[in-house]
């Protein structure tokens, strides 16, 4: 017997006191093309719990998962080795039964690591202060905006053409219910960022400009000139980073002009995961620190003078009155962090840096052998770790072809932008560490198959 404690006239009343006349009020921002109207078509209505296990089994096999064959997708989410002394430490179960401190003063190991983790992230964004992480690097992106309104007093955003489409979709939804005007456009294929027409679109309303370093083209902004032109018009930059390594050899945003940077921290200790869940990363000025979303743990001393941490500020809704809150961000991923941050330790400066060399180094070799097809051509003049190649036809059904033969040959734009125009024969290619020399020729054999 299923269990449905609420009778009709239960809803009824509730939905009386909310203002809806029926259920599917609630549900009007959800498209409607989204919706079911029904059961779905071909799905049984019941199964034993085997035919069940047997069936999804069946179609998980028919995935071809990253460690599988040779990868270079990207895009914001990357393959990179991760130790395993990192999945051990946090199975501990101190770490791994740990939730989000309500009573902070008796978790003191979870804000130890908290405390560490942002000054890992600070460092590594050049900020003064960071955060104790978000959701993921989309949202993060939208906390900024929104941060640089309540900073600003405006309400215009403007974002470069280089901004990762899923990124720029997540602020224009969240803007909605704001208000916020959002200037944002695809982009073109070309080899360097339109560094002048980002400047170009800055004005006396806008809040920030939000840049993507690298962006979703592979390619590397001029941070220093756009971070100029915003301060010019007294707006914020905002600096997203989807791939945290790039840190390793560039400069990092904060040291270039940024007030505010932002990122997905999947690539350091986190892993792929069929997509989640990931780990946002927001880093910004100290004088801004009282305008930051999410939390910030901090270090004190105790009545006995001893070393202690403290959440220091707490400025989602979860803890004070709603009205008064920053961001209604519930959980700070933090199983996610601690990964991020003993990663991170693992490596250490030095360790960072070697490993961004490795990365470049292999997007080198991959873009030089790719250039040496029949039909390919390297956009990129500049790149860290992925870089776009122009193929002579529609990038989406090269990336199938080259799929059906245990190829994961990279992203297309067209995906990325489906009405896409010139972006279609747009190919983002990838190399981490992870990518071998073999993995390379394979990508380039296979590419040369289906181009012939």
């Amino acid at each position: 017997m299923r269990y449905l404690p609420l009778t009709q006239d239960n809803r009824t009343e509730m939905l009386g006191v909310i203002g809806a006349a029926t259920i599917d009020d609630l549900f009007v921002d959800v498209p409607a093309e989204a919706r079911l109207s029904g059961p779905i078509s071909g799905l049984p209505m019941h199964a034993s719990e085997m035919a069940v296990e047997r069936h999804m089994g069946a179609l998980a096999a028919q995935n071809l998962s990253a460690g599988a064959a040779p990868f270079f997708l990207g895009a914001g989410a990357y393959r990179h080795h991760i130790p395993a002394s990192v999945d051990h430490l946090i199975q501990r179960g101190e770490f791994l039964t740990a939730y989000t401190p309500y009573q902070p003063e008796i978790a003191q190991g979870t804000l130890q690591v908290l405390f560490e983790f942002q000054t890992q992230v600070a460092r590594l964004f050049g900020t003064e202060i960071a955060n104790a992480s978000m959701y993921d690097g989309s949202t993060a992106c939208w906390e900024a905006v929104a941060m640089a309104g309540r900073v600003t007093k405006r309400s215009r955003a403007v974002l470069c053409r280089g901004l990762h489409p899923h990124y720029a979709a997540t602020v224009a939804t969240m803007a909605k219910f704001t208000g916020d005007t959002i200037d944002y456009r695809t982009p073109k294929l070309e080899a360097d960022a339109d560094t002048a027409g980002l400047i170009a679109a800055i004005d006396d309303q806008t809040s920030c400009v939000v840049v993507q370093y690298p962006d979703i083209l592979g390619r590397i902004p001029d941070l220093a000139a756009i971070a100029e032109a915003a301060h010019a018009k007294g707006a914020l930059l905002v600096a997203v980073v989807t791939e945290p390594v790039a840190l390793g050899l560039l400069e990092a945003p904060g040291n270039l002009g940024a007030d505010i940077v932002v990122g997905e921290g999947q690539s350091i200790g986190v892993g792929l995961q069929f997509g989640g869940p990931y780990l946002g990363l927001f880093g910004c000025r100290e004088k801004f620190v009282r305008q930051m979303p999410g939390r910030l743990c901090g270090e004190t001393v105790d009545a006995e003078g001893k070393r202690g941490f403290v959440l220091t500020l707490s400025t989602r809704e979860q803890h004070i009155r709603r009205e008064k809150a920053t961001s209604n961000i519930c959980t700070n991923a933090g199983l996610c962090a601690l990964a991020f941050s003993v990663h991170m330790t693992l490596l250490g400066g030095t360790g960072l840096a070697k490993l961004a060399r490795v990365n470049h180094a292999r997007a080198q070799q991959a873009a030089m052998r790719l250039a040496q097809v029949p039909g390919v051509s390297v956009l990129n003049t500049a790149y860290f770790n992925e870089f776009t190649v122009v193929l002579p036809r529609d990038a989406r059904d090269v990336v199938r072809e080259l799929a059906e033969q245990k190829v994961l040959g990279g992203v297309s734009l067209g995906r990325l932008y489906p009405a896409a125009g010139e972006l279609a024969n747009g190919l983002l290619v990838t190399a981490t560490e992870c990518t071998t020399a073999e993995d390379i020729e394979a990508l380039a054999t296979a590419l040369e198959g289906v181009l012939a």
